[in-house]
């Protein structure tokens, strides 16, 4: 038989098969409802310890942004870890049949892989925040001291309070356990004290409940090198310029690395805005 009718009868079989993927591939729409940007600097120091990754699968988005701090390479290697741990277990697990129960796993997850992988003079740690937006709804969780906050009708709100020893005080000054002398003392301490990446790890600052999210708002996340070199009040001008989420990350990170002060930490912001389609 000639050569030729087998190699006709394999395209046929082909194209036969191309039909068949088309059935089942649909071709992917570009995203509606959402405008995301991220943007950092190194400040002053050597290494940019600081990693943030907004990760999407057809249940929800994640952001999540990492602060490291270490001696030598740890606290950059320590938000590597922390990173990529968060998308893995976000990409692997719906984390919104239970957000609480995937916020818990991820934190403590990284601080395991964080504390088996970086050990003695590498040793790191990282503060983290992470945020779930499904359907017009914010879910948050934080360890150490990368704000969550929500720009709407041109107020900046921070949603999260964080683990510095500041807040620590006035918790306890609210709980009856320091008088408001001892609480004053330690109002202006910025020391951490819980952050993943130590052996006696405490429990994250979680939601109380989802944060329903209007047309326009804009959930922020960002390190300390941002918010405590330019306040609030600067960071909402930009945020209330209503440009791309791009532009304005791009715009308040350049106004760290024009701001006077000789000593600038890592600084990394990401924002992320929501619009109509993303409410359903």
């Amino acid at each position: 038989m000639d050569n030729s009718y087998y190699i006709i009868g394999g395209l046929v079989c082909i194209i036969f098969v191309l039909e068949i993927v088309k059935l089942w591939v649909r071709p992917v729409k570009p995203e509606s409802g959402w405008d995301q940007g991220y943007c950092m600097t190194i400040g002053t120091c050597e290494v940019q310890e600081d990693l943030g990754e907004v990760a999407v699968t057809p249940s929800g988005r994640m952001a999540v942004l990492s602060d490291g701090m270490g001696r030598a390479y740890g606290g950059r290697i320590a938000s590597k870890i922390a990173v990529d741990t968060f998308v893995n277990i976000f990409e692997d697990y719906n984390a919104f049949h239970n957000p609480q129960y995937f916020f818990r796993k991820a934190f403590h997850s990284a601080n395991k892989e964080i504390l088996k992988a970086l050990e003695g003079e590498e040793r790191g740690a990282a503060s983290i925040s992470c945020a779930l937006l499904r359907q017009g709804y914010l879910y948050y969780a934080v360890a150490g001291n990368v704000k969550v906050c929500v720009c709407r009708e041109k107020s900046l709100v921070p949603v999260s309070a964080g683990h510095t020893v500041a807040v620590l005080a006035e918790q306890r000054f609210r709980e009856g356990k320091l008088s408001k002398q001892e609480a004053v003392q330690l109002l202006e301490n910025q020391r951490l004290y819980n952050f993943v990446g130590r052996d006696g790890f405490e429990d994250i600052e979680l939601f109380d409940a989802p944060i329903r999210l209007k047309n326009n708002d804009i959930i922020v996340l960002m390190t300390d090198g941002v918010y405590e070199l330019l306040g609030f009040k600067q960071i909402e001008l930009v945020l209330n310029k209503n440009g791309s989420c791009q532009q304005m990350a791009l715009e308040i990170i350049e106004a760290v690395n024009k701001h006077k002060s000789e000593a600038k930490d890592n600084a990394s912001i990401i924002l992320i805005r929501v619009r109509n389609g993303a409410m359903v």
